[in-house]
């Protein structure tokens, strides 16, 4: 079954008690679905071909991009939630350039998701292709669907953590990964 995606979001206009055919309203359906193909984008992506590995050099540090924005739309209520998050690896045989964390990090982001699932692909990705020690993704972020609806909560913010490898066994590499990120 076919669905033109403008005349969906026409429909969606008249069930709010609009009329799509108000002038301000006229090319709105245009523009959503232009949005859609931006804020969705990651449903064309695939973590293979975003992270490009090379040989590392033996390094025993952890690797940190911290304070990458995020933008996602909740699975639930298709609110946009927002906020930063922190990825980590401790390199084996190959590394990544740094800002393929942040494309990852996207990559997910720009799905309909929940915050849980965005932290858990990241480190799975990075496991499954890098191959390194071990991987993290802490995320911070604020939801729409609680500030606008239900609860009503204006300052909470939800923070997750993904650990993968060694960063689940060995607390000392975890507290210098917490004290990096706080840095």
């Amino acid at each position: 079954m076919i669905i033109d995606e403008e005349d969906l979001i026409k429909q969606q206009i008249f069930c709010l008690g609009e009329n799509p055919k108000r002038e301000g309203l006229v090319d709105t359906p245009k523009r959503v679905v232009k949005m859609w193909k931006e804020i969705y984008a990651g449903y064309d992506m695939k973590a293979e071909d975003l992270l490009t590995t090379f040989e590392g050099d033996g390094t025993d540090q952890i690797v940190l991009l911290k304070n990458i924005e995020l933008y996602s739309m909740c699975e639930h209520h298709m609110l946009p939630f927002f906020g930063k998050a922190h990825v980590a690896y401790l390199p084996g045989k190959k590394i990544i350039g740094i800002s393929k964390l942040a494309r990852l990090v996207d990559m997910h982001a720009k799905r309909l998701q929940i915050q849980e699932r965005i932290g858990n692909d990241v480190t799975a990705d990075l496991m499954r292709i890098l191959k390194p020690k071990g991987a993290v993704c802490i995320i911070e972020a604020t939801h729409m669907c609680m500030r606008m609806r239900g609860v009503e909560k204006q300052n909470s913010v939800m923070s997750t953590s993904s650990m993968e490898g060694i960063f689940k066994t060995d607390y000392g590499l975890r507290n210098e990964l917490m004290q990096l990120i706080k840095g």
